[in-house]
Parts: C-alpha cells; structure tokens; sequence
C-alpha cells in the first residue's frame, strides 16, 4: 500500500491516509473505488485546465513519439515555442525564459538572476510574511510560512521580512484595506532605504492569489511596483499560483496594466495546467541584456524538458483558444457574489476575500464583530477537518488551511457544478458546531 512505502508532502507520515485515485476528467476525478470528488481546489491549485485536458495529453504523446528528451545544450522546438508563447502574452519583448521543473527552483533562479544582473551577488531580498515561495531550504528562508518557521535561517539568505497587506487583520492597525496597503508598501520603500544603495537586489512577493489566505488590497501591487522601480530595485512576481487565469488575468500583475509590470515573474503550476512539471522565470529585456554576454552558472538536467514543454504550449493554447481567462472572471464573479450571500448567512464567515478570477477565500471566525478567530493561525478547528470529510462524502474536494476554506476550481467547472460544491458548502456550514 502507498502509505507504507511513500513519504507525503505536508503531513505527519503515521497519519496519511487517502483514497487511490484513478482517473479524472474536467473538474471531477474519482478513486479506485469509484467514488467521485468534484475538485473545489485544482488539487493544489494548479489544475487550471481540469484534468486530463485532450489537447494537451495529445500534445505529450506527440512529442513523446518525435522526442521524449534532449538537453540543454541542444536545441527543442517545443521549447523555443513555448518560451516565444510566454514573451507574448506576457508583453515581454526582448526578454527571455529560463525553464525550471517546478514554482521553487523558479523562484530560486529568478533571485539567482536579480543578483547578477544588479552586481550585488549578496544582495538582500525583500519578501513578506504570511506568504509562500517553496520548501527548499532557500525558498523556505525566502517565505514567510509558519509550517516551516524555526527550519531555515533567513539570515545566509539574504532575506529581509516585512508584514504583509493582510487587510482585514492588518498589522498597521487600520480596517481601512487601501490605507493597510498604503502603509505596508511605505513599510517596504522604507527597509529597503535603510539597507542602502547596495543592499537590496530584488523584492519578492506573490501579487494576489496564495494559500497563506492574504490577497491584497487592489492599490497595493502598483504602488508596490512604483516604490520598487523609483529605488532602482528589481520587483519578482511570483505568479506560480495566481497565473494563467487563476486570477482573472494571464497574469495576476496584468489587471494593473503597465504599471504592475515586474521586472522577474516566476510560473509553475498552471503552465501545464499540472500535467507534466514545469516551472519558468520570465526575466524582462532590461535584465536579460544585463545577462547577455555573462556567465549564467546555473544548470538542470531537465530544464525546459522537450515533453514538459509541448504540454506547456498546448496549455497556454487552450488557454487562449477555449476563453478560459475570461471564463474564470465571467464565473469568478459569480462565485464571489454567492459566497456573500453565504456570508449573509453564516456568522462563522468572518471575510470574503476576491482575487478577481476562480480564486477566493473564506475565513471563519468565533466572533464576527471581535473577528476573533476560530483558532490561532494555523492551527486547524475540527470542525474544519469535518467539513473536508463530509465534503468528500459527499462528492465534493475542499482545501482549507487554519482557519481558511479555499476556492479555487479549474477554470472549466461547469456552472451547475459550482453551484452543487456551494450548496454543499452552504449545508456543512450549517451542520457543523462551530464553537
């Protein structure tokens, strides 16, 4: 049995246990023993096109055929094309794209690159708290997760940490969320003065979406870019989970226009919509000029992997082709609007919070009008626990985090499908002892 012979990511091994799953399609998927699960979560958040997308399994065999593998040093057509596809639609003219194998060693080489091209090889970076780069020992210092505190030392890295714009609960004491974000980027401009013209070499942060819980007030990522680019300092969006159409946009930073474009963005997850592993630093021509005719010592046997690749341009295709970025805003919408009304309903919602596309959070209370929480962050109320079960009895996957119900379907969940996941949740909430 897989509990005996596999280690699992974020649990305690002794404790694992989950159904086999065998096959998935669209927004559902379902186990060995033919149970069903409608997926309220693209898994982990990065099954944008739903499972088993034809266009893109036809797209891996057909390369599997031609050329399963060649490595860097050589040339790939799928890899030149999805590298082009990426400069395109993000409106990176004259950039280019390093391919990782997935969101940490993305944001791992996008820090890596920020350094070399500003000369300050040991310069800091400046991230935030409540937030999440990866758990690698380097990504792990670059984040702000409580399940890896006290594990890494940010020190050797470089990092410089700042709260985060977490409006509702904001550290600068106001319920205002454009003041909260207003001061939070104030609080950023001001470490990096403190630091000096030599000090900081790049500020890390996610620009909307993330399983921390936060989305940021709308104001804070333009002005964020402002600041950065007045001090001359590099600004990383990490749009491993708020990209291709997570959020609304291609791109989280893109409902800004120009003045949320960062100068390094990192992609994972949704490139393929998770069906081969794939990460991406897309790096602007400014940067990729600095790196022009220098060393770039860094290297991964599969980076931009021929099969990884072909699945990341029949992603972004379908992506475009089956109008999946305003779907997700057309249904974004309206999820947001009934998970309101289910506010309306439930006093143990404390907030609802929007990133503009299939991606929301809920986050329960003891008390709405303290916004007490139900459990110091991260621990997790059993109520919670029982509401992910009942879920999956019922034929419906939730993820939740602390205190935190997660929304974040693929962008091709059928209407009638949202709606069935939402009256479950409203019936759970209902059933459930929240005190």
């Amino acid at each position: 049995m897989e509990s005996s012979s596999v280690m699992h990511s974020w649990c305690v091994q002794a404790e694992w246990d989950a159904p086999t799953i065998v096959g998935g399609a669209g927004a559902r998927f379902w186990d060995d023993t033919g149970h069903e699960y409608l997926d309220m979560s693209s898994l982990a958040e990065c099954m944008n096109l739903g499972h088993q997308h034809p266009a893109v399994i036809r797209a891996i065999i057909a390369q599997a055929e031609s050329l399963c593998f060649v490595s860097a040093a050589w040339g790939a057509v799928p890899r030149a094309t999805l590298a082009e596809l990426l400069l395109e639609r993000g409106g990176f003219d004259g950039g280019r794209v390093f391919f990782t194998l997935g969101g940490a060693d993305a944001n791992e080489h996008a820090v890596k690159f920020a350094r070399q091209a500003s000369g300050l090889p040991r310069g800091k970076i400046v991230t935030r708290d409540r937030s999440y780069h990866g758990a690698s020992y380097a990504t792990m210092a670059l984040s702000g997760d409580s399940r890896t505190g006290g594990r890494e030392d940010a020190d050797p890295v470089g990092v410089l940490r700042v709260p985060p714009p977490y409006a509702y609960r904001c550290p600068y004491g106001t319920r205002e969320p454009m003041d909260c974000a207003r001061r939070n980027v104030e609080d950023i401009g001001a470490v990096i003065d403190a630091a000096g013209p030599l000090g900081v070499a790049a500020v890390l942060m996610e620009p909307n979406a993330g399983t921390n819980g936060i989305i940021a007030p709308r104001n804070h990522w333009p002005l964020l870019r402002e600041a950065t680019r007045r001090r001359g300092v590099y600004l990383i969006a990490d749009e491993v989970m708020s990209g291709f159409g997570r959020c609304g946009e291609w791109f989280a930073w893109a409902a800004h226009g120009e003045a949320g474009r960062p100068d390094l963005m990192t992609l994972a997850k949704g490139l393929t919509g998770a069906h081969v592993p794939l990460g991406a630093v897309v790096v602007a021509a400014p940067i990729a000029a600095r790196l022009e005719h220098q060393m770039l010592s860094t290297g991964l046997t599969y980076c931009g992997h021929p099969l990884a690749c072909a699945a990341g341009v029949a992603a972004v295709k379908a992506y475009g082709d089956e109008l999946l970025i305003e779907r997700s805003r057309h249904l974004g919408r309206e999820l947001f609007q009934a998970l309101e009304a289910l506010a309306a309903r439930h006093a143990v919602i404390g907030d609802v919070r929007w990133s503009g596309g299939l991606f929301a959070i809920v986050e329960l209370v003891r008390d709405r009008h303290t916004r007490e929480p139900l459990r110091p962050w991260p621990e997790v109320h059993p109520a919670l626990k029982l509401f992910v079960a009942r879920g999956r009895e019922r034929g419906v996957s939730f993820a939740i985090r602390g205190n935190l119900i997660i929304l974040a379907p693929p962008l091709v969940i059928r209407e009638e499908d949202l709606d069935h996941a939402l009256d479950i949740m409203d019936c759970l909430l209902d059933e459930l002892d929240w005190l």
